[in-house]
């Protein structure tokens, strides 16, 4: 076989995971989440196994414990947040009031200070752009529903990404050695060195990530709570937990919080309070919690961090999202080392006089 066909048998596989991935992206999201898992926990269960358990006995402990710890974190948080959900929607009518009684003001000032033309003109702009609000909003919600995060998927993610947690933390080192031993002979130590590299870039900046984010919704959420906002604890942890995306969380908790406390009280010291939380947690992300916790382990820009979740969440939904850095970082890796070897290659050098 030449080159140029083992190029092409390569460039055919590939083409046809991705359109697998694709064409099965409604089914993948307790498997990945799972694989995820699984991958976080492998580094503990190695050490349970040098320590004289079986890979088996060590899987269960593992496995049981980290779940157990969901299932009471769950149990203990959901009647707070229940609590929360329920008072914030008996409060509705005095937020109602609250912002009529901001916004009369300058709804009469702008009356003053506009004919009734460009007010007509302003109603219509507002109707048009409302109406345009209420459908995307109604159309991200049948989206959820429908989608990624429907009940059958959630359903999955609670009896089967166990499941698959526990087989695959088990049969790790096993399936990894399988893989090693259908590589290819002649590039086996290049595919070996690149897959070590892409594995330290993953388990950095998963373990990492995933520690930022816990501690981005701890601070966030015990902090709003204290301060007395509404949802809280709720717009808290949702602000923590979407952190995995460059500024999202921060910027849309900001916005959330900023605009609950300005409808909760007609006072400025809530939302000047709500906003210094966001503030402490922003500092706090960038210089203490990343560059510990992170750091430079995965090597992307956070505008190529941005894009891939874009990407990933466009083409896959819920699971692209999870899949878009790993995939991002692995796609970093192997562009560096291709750029290394270009640069020693006589393509960039030029021929040799």
């Amino acid at each position: 076989m030449t080159q140029g066909q083992r190029y092409k048998v390569w460039l055919a596989g590939l083409a046809v995971t991705l359109v697998l991935l694709y064409l099965l992206r409604g089914v993948m999201l307790p498997f990945v989440a799972g694989m995820a898992l699984a991958f976080f926990l492998d580094p503990l269960a190695d050490r349970l196994e040098k320590a004289g358990l079986s890979r088996t006995t060590a899987t269960a402990t593992i496995t049981g414990i980290f779940f157990l710890l969901v299932v009471t974190l769950a149990v203990l948080l959901l009647p707070i947040i229940q609590e929360q959900v329920v008072a914030f929607a008996e409060r509705i009518p005095s937020y109602v009031e609250t912002l009529n009684d901001r916004l009369h003001p300058l709804i009469v000032e702008l009356k003053r200070k506009l004919s009734k033309g460009d007010m007509d003109k302003l109603r219509t702009s507002v109707g048009e752009h409302a109406g345009e609000a209420v459908t995307w909003a109604l159309g991200v919600v049948k989206q959820v529903l429908t989608g990624g995060l429907a009940i059958i998927n959630v359903l999955s993610l609670l009896f089967i990404t166990p499941i698959v947690t526990f087989y695959m933390l088990r049969d790790w080192d096993l399936m990894v050695a399988k893989v090693d031993s259908w590589l290819p002979r002649e590039h086996a130590d290049t595919i070996r060195e690149q897959v070590a590299e892409i594995n330290r870039t993953l388990a950095g900046f998963i373990r990492g990530q995933a520690s930022v984010c816990l501690a981005l919704g701890a601070f966030y959420g015990v902090g709003l709570s204290l301060v007395g906002l509404d949802l809280g604890l709720v717009i808290g942890l949702g602000s923590g937990l979407i952190s995995f995306v460059p500024y999202l969380g921060t910027i849309a908790g900001f916005i959330t919080g900023i605009g609950l406390a300005l409808a909760q009280t007609q006072s400025w010291e809530l939302p000047a309070m709500v906003a210094g939380i966001f503030v402490a947690g922003q500092m706090l992300e960038g210089n203490v919690l990343t560059p510990k916790l992170v750091g430079d382990k995965v090597g992307l820009h956070p505008v190529w961090i941005m894009f891939a979740l874009l990407a990933g969440g466009g083409l896959f939904g819920f699971v692209g999202l999870l899949l878009a850095v790993p995939v991002a970082a692995v796609i970093g890796v192997l562009s560096r080392s291709a750029l290394r070897r270009y640069l020693r290659s006589s393509l960039y050098h030029g021929p040799i006089p």
